[in-house]
């Protein structure tokens, strides 16, 4: 099956490359349905496959200057704590359960789904964005202090709770940290640019990954084979998928991806 694996990590950095969809809402649901992978088997080994595909994007981001780092902090502050918080939950109740499993698989339907909304919105509040980050940086040299990436208190205590959720999300789905994310920036800072989104995703994406992989190994759910399967189709493909990007009709892609994604949160929650 080594070889089929490689071929799904292609498939699956292809389409990542090419519409910028987190690797968790594709690749969870593959392994479960597609390879019959028990549920917090596929999280988890997802997780650590997320956490080690993003990082290469995270350091490239942090190099062109496009990541707002006070923003990643006050993710962090909500998302770690919740992410450890979460994996000594499903530690006491014992993931391996079918009670577990099942909590496990319809939270994930619920991610899903959200993360179907999210991208099919994704491009119009991108584009809101763009224009709020025109006039902020209008504003900016007019009143000469810096607005993007700051918010007020009430923002920046938003930020915190929208990391909790992903926390959450992330760690029993594997989901939420890329569609969901993205969608959350884009709302509450709606003056930093679309490419300053994605960097500051990412960045607090890896490291909330990282942490989370590293739980559901110490329980036992990352299958290690099978993540080194997937990381060496993966990285040729999310290339490949980056490089055929320009030439795909984005908007159609993502609105078949997220009636995709929709059908199995449906069937995942029934």
């Amino acid at each position: 099956m080594d070889i089929v694996y490689i071929i799904a990590g292609f498939g699956v950095g292809a389409l990542v490359g090419l519409t910028g969809v987190g690797g968790g809402a594709l690749m969870t649901p593959l392994l479960i349905f597609g390879f019959g992978v028990a549920p917090a088997v596929a999280v988890g080994t997802d997780l650590m496959f997320a956490a080690i595909t993003k990082a290469t994007g995270v350091w490239t981001h942090a190099r062109l200057g496009s990541v707002e780092w006070p923003i990643v902090r006050r993710l962090l502050l909500g998302s770690l704590p919740a992410a450890l918080l979460t994996l000594l939950v499903l530690q006491r109740i014992d993931v391996h359960t079918d009670a577990a499993q099942d909590l496990m698989t319809t939270t994930l339907g619920i991610a899903l789904m959200i993360s179907a909304a999210a991208l099919l919105f994704r491009r119009r509040l991108a584009q809101g964005n763009e224009e709020g980050s025109r006039e902020g940086n209008r504003l900016q040299r007019l009143q000469g202090h810096p607005l993007q990436g700051s918010g007020d208190k009430k923002t920046r205590i938003a930020t915190v709770v929208t990391g909790v959720v992903l926390g959450v999300l992330v760690t029993m789905t594997s989901v939420g940290a890329g569609a969901l994310g993205a969608a959350a920036l884009f709302w509450l800072y709606p003056r930093i640019s679309a490419a300053r989104v994605v960097g500051t995703d990412l960045a607090h994406a890896v490291p909330l990954a990282a942490v989370a992989g590293i739980g559901h190994w110490q329980m036992g759910t990352v299958d290690w084979v099978l993540l080194g399967s997937l990381l060496i189709g993966s990285l040729p493909g999310i290339y490949c998928g980056s490089r055929l990007s320009a030439r795909v009709p984005e908007v159609w892609l993502r609105s078949v991806l997220a009636s995709l994604l929709l059908l199995i949160g449906l069937r995942l929650v029934a």
